[in-house]
């Protein structure tokens, strides 16, 4: 579980939620018409965008901003000096055959050199493989992009609604009310689904994109090395490549 994204979820509404609950009555800030023009629309004009799969897989792909967590960088790096060292010291990739690795992507990428592939086709199938994960990443990122978007629009569809409705009623003092509520309360809701939760996901969507294109491209960087037998210090040398200055030193430092 990200942590982070929890926190902040729970943290941002928690605290909403606080400010309402001191200052009156949360149920005069329910209002289902409003819930309705906003979430409803805002997933309707969404829908009008991507395809009914795409749609839907919006619900699994908001997972991974909440759930999901790379594999520290670190560990990949400590995993494919391992594996070279394995092949090293079995005179080559056939002795990779019994090490267990836990990353899928990775083991694809073993399982390429044990079947004896060439170089140019366990490149080629990895980065497509990574390049098809971007772009299903960057698909959940639009769905999501797009609902910050259209949030706030539907909000603003519905206080035009509620003044609307108010004008129109203006000989008529108990209408006044619930008009008014509509007009105020769809701002409100489509300002808070925008910068609350559909704007974090997005962001936080590229985030773990980035993430998981660094790592993969790590991999192949791994496996090509293995594949051309250079010395496991040499591939370690050239993963570290993949860390933040501050860690590469200290690995220094360390070694």
């Amino acid at each position: 579980m990200d942590l982070a994204t929890v926190v902040g979820f729970v943290g941002a509404f928690g605290i909403v939620t606080a400010a309402i609950v001191t200052g009156g009555s949360f149920l005069i800030f329910v209002n289902v018409p409003s819930i309705l023009i906003v979430i409803g629309g805002t997933l309707f004009v969404v829908a009008m965008k991507f395809s009914l799969p795409q749609f839907l897989s919006a619900v699994k792909v908001a997972m991974k901003a909440f759930m999901f967590q790379s594999t520290p960088r670190e560990e990949l790096i400590k995993k494919c000096v391992e594996l070279a060292d394995v092949a090293r010291k079995s005179g080559g990739v056939l002795g990779l055959q019994e090490v267990k690795v836990e990353d899928p992507f990775m083991q694809k990428g073993i399982d390429l050199l044990v079947d004896g592939f060439d170089r140019e086709i366990v490149e080629m199938t990895l980065s497509q493989e990574m390049n098809l994960t971007v772009a299903r990443h960057d698909t959940g990122k639009k769905i999501f992009t797009s609902m910050a978007d259209a949030a706030p629009a539907m909000g603003m569809i519905g206080t035009l609604v509620g003044l609307v409705q108010m004008l129109s009623s203006m000989d008529d003092p108990a209408s006044i009310g619930p008009s008014m509520a509509v007009a105020l309360l769809t701002t409100l809701y489509g300002a808070m689904m925008a910068n609350m939760f559909a704007g974090p996901v997005a962001d936080k969507l590229s985030i773990r994109s980035e993430e998981e294109q660094t790592n993969k491209a790590l991999i192949i960087d791994a496996v090509l090395g293995i594949n051309q037998g250079l010395n496991p210090r040499v591939i370690e040398d050239m993963l570290q490549n993949y860390m933040p200055s501050a860690e590469r030193k200290k690995a220094d430092d360390a070694a």
